[in-house]
């Protein structure tokens, strides 16, 4: 699989409060904090964390209904996962599903940061839920 990702872009990590978890980042480890956003399609508050050129992503559910949510339930805080920052998520893909991977979003859908974001399945990757992500906004 070709899809030609240039860098780590973040690493999510699932969280039950911001407030609570952003200090362990900004404070004992000295990084910058970003931003704030609500995805309301995808019941989730997100946090961005700077950490030289890639981000760590903080995802609070805002409803028990969230993915995140069911996942904090099932597995607890932690890594949720690791996007990649494409030139062209449609092409990553293609790109992907022609290799044999089962994509969890057939078509890019609007993430945070002002990216468009597809996921493939973790049982392609090894357990890991890799998301592609390309920059749409400034």
């Amino acid at each position: 699989m070709a899809v030609n990702a240039y860098k780590i872009d973040h690493v999510a990590i699932a969280v039950h409060s911001i407030e609570e978890t952003l200090p362990v980042y900004t404070g004992g480890i000295g990084l910058k904090f970003l931003h704030e956003e609500v995805v309301e399609d995808q019941m989730a508050r997100l946090a961005f964390i700077e950490v030289g050129e890639s981000l760590i992503e903080l995802l609070e559910p805002t409803c028990p209904e969230s993915p995140i949510a069911k996942f904090l339930e099932k597995k607890g805080p932690g890594i949720h996962h690791i996007a990649y920052a494409v030139p062209d998520v449609v092409e990553a893909l293609a790109s992907a599903k022609e290799a044999g991977y089962r994509l969890i979003d057939e078509v890019p859908r609007k993430g945070g940061h002002g990216k468009m974001i597809a996921f493939l399945h973790p049982k392609d990757t090894h357990g890991v839920l890799t998301e592609f992500c390309q920059r749409i906004e400034d």
